[in-house]
């Protein structure tokens, strides 16, 4: 008799230790998606209020010192410094994501990385498509579909109160990962202008010290904070984004301990987690919203002019049907190719309630809209509406599809909770 084709499963369980981790940081994330869509509110509503004059006058007022072009408006200090602390958290995730989680092992990782890539691909592709006719310059927008904000996805998941399974969590945060690693190679190769080669060398000094610094396990703030701002302000200085500083300076912090006697348990880099990620979800992200998404919608008339802008109609169709067709469409490609097989708990229509959920795409979007037609643009406001128009279509054709499944992903929570033998850790886990 011929053997059968050994085939791989996809979308399982990963360890409970990883389970409990990814869990915290969902839980924070879905309180800073709360903030953040409060936050945005309060920016449309203010900026088409009567009192709009002065939402615009406090994005624009400019703070900082002058001599060392850090003189910004409020809402560059949010883009370009609160963000950097948002993106030192991805650069750490990241990090720990290729040494210690899920993206360590290539069979566990091809299917989320081809996933968000496809998720990136597509979307841009599909704007490209509708701004082919027109003027040049639309088309500098062409990454501004391309992110998918976990953050604002997690709080649609807790307002449709759906209990998604543990691969399913993993897979999503995973592939939000991944997606902000391809946002920031975006930012960095094709939103930079003006490259100033001295500035940027010069900030490899303070970052060579706050690496040797954190390889060293210091973690005293009043050491690596001057150094973390020096690179930040350098870089800024050098014409690259100032959010790369963020990610390179995340990439620089050591996951594992040293193992020598007397230190801390957790790694360092669970050490920064812990103290920034409620920072950053709770304060820096719904800063840079309320900055960010105000715009004048004027009425219906202007909403028509917005909607009619190729900007906004490509950014709306790569946001729901972009995002969609090329995370569910690789993810279908990929394991077919492969041989491999779902996981028992997971179905193809959760697969596609996730690539739906996946086009919400607000805080980095918002962020390359700013860098692709600059703040206070026609263009750029018009992206603004786009944005959130699209990102609120996806989340409600997520929720529809996500929520029909939520009595199966009931059961599999309680099997996911279960522990008969007393050990602490659920038996799903503890079979795996």
């Amino acid at each position: 008799m011929a053997k059968q084709p050994l085939t791989t499963t996809v979308f399982s369980r990963s360890s409970y230790p990883e389970y409990r981790r990814i869990l915290s940081i969902l839980r924070t994330e879905t309180v800073g998606g709360a903030l953040l869509l409060t936050a945005t509110v309060i920016a449309l509503i203010w900026a088409n209020s009567p009192a709009a004059e002065g939402y615009f006058a406090l994005r624009d007022l400019k703070i900082g010192y002058e001599p060392w072009h850090l003189q910004l408006s409020l809402g560059h200090w949010a883009s370009d410094g609160l963000l950097a602390v948002f993106f030192f958290l991805a650069g750490l995730e990241l990090k720990r994501e290729f040494v210690a989680g899920e993206l360590r092992k290539p069979a566990r990782a091809v299917v989320p990385v081809a996933a968000a890539v496809g998720g990136v691909v597509i979307p841009a592709l599909i704007y490209v498509l509708f701004n082919l006719g027109s003027a040049s310059e639309t088309l500098k927008g062409w990454a501004i579909p391309t992110a998918t904000d976990i953050a604002f996805a997690l709080a649609v998941l807790a307002v449709i109160n759906t209990h998604l399974p543990a691969a399913l969590r993993t897979f999503l945060l995973t592939l939000a990962v991944v997606d902000d690693l391809i946002a920031i190679g975006i930012i960095a190769f094709f939103y930079s202008t003006g490259i100033q080669p001295l500035m940027l060398l010069a900030a490899l000094v303070p970052l060579a010290l706050f690496t040797f610094l954190v390889q060293k396990r210091i973690r005293s703030w009043y050491f690596l904070l001057p150094l973390a701002l020096a690179t930040w302000g350098l870089v800024h200085a050098s014409g690259i984004h100032a959010t790369v500083a963020g990610v390179l300076l995340g990439f620089a912090v050591p996951v594992f301990n040293s193992g020598r006697k007397g230190e801390p348990a957790e790694g360092l880099a669970e050490h920064f987690e812990h103290r920034l990620r409620p920072f950053s979800a709770g304060f820096a992200v719904p800063v840079f919203a309320f900055f960010s998404a105000g715009v004048a919608l004027g009425g219906l008339d202007g909403m028509r002019a917005a909607l009619s802008d190729p900007v906004a109609v490509g950014i709306v169709a790569a946001l729901v049907l972009g995002k969609a067709i090329g995370v569910f469409g690789t993810t279908f490609l990929v394991t077919k190719t492969t041989r491999a097989s779902l996981d028992s708990s997971i179905a193809w229509i959760d697969l596609f309630g996730l690539a739906l959920l996946a086009g919400i795409g607000f805080t980095v979007s918002l962020l390359i809209g700013e860098l692709s037609f600059g703040t206070g643009s026609a263009h750029n406001d018009h992206a603004k509406v786009a944005i959130l128009a699209g990102s609120l279509i996806a989340a409600l054709l997520a929720a529809v599809v996500l929520r029909a499944r939520n009595r199966h992903y009931r059961l599999v929570q309680v099997e996911e909770q279960r522990d008969d033998d007393g050990d602490g850790v659920p038996d799903v886990f503890s079979r795996t």
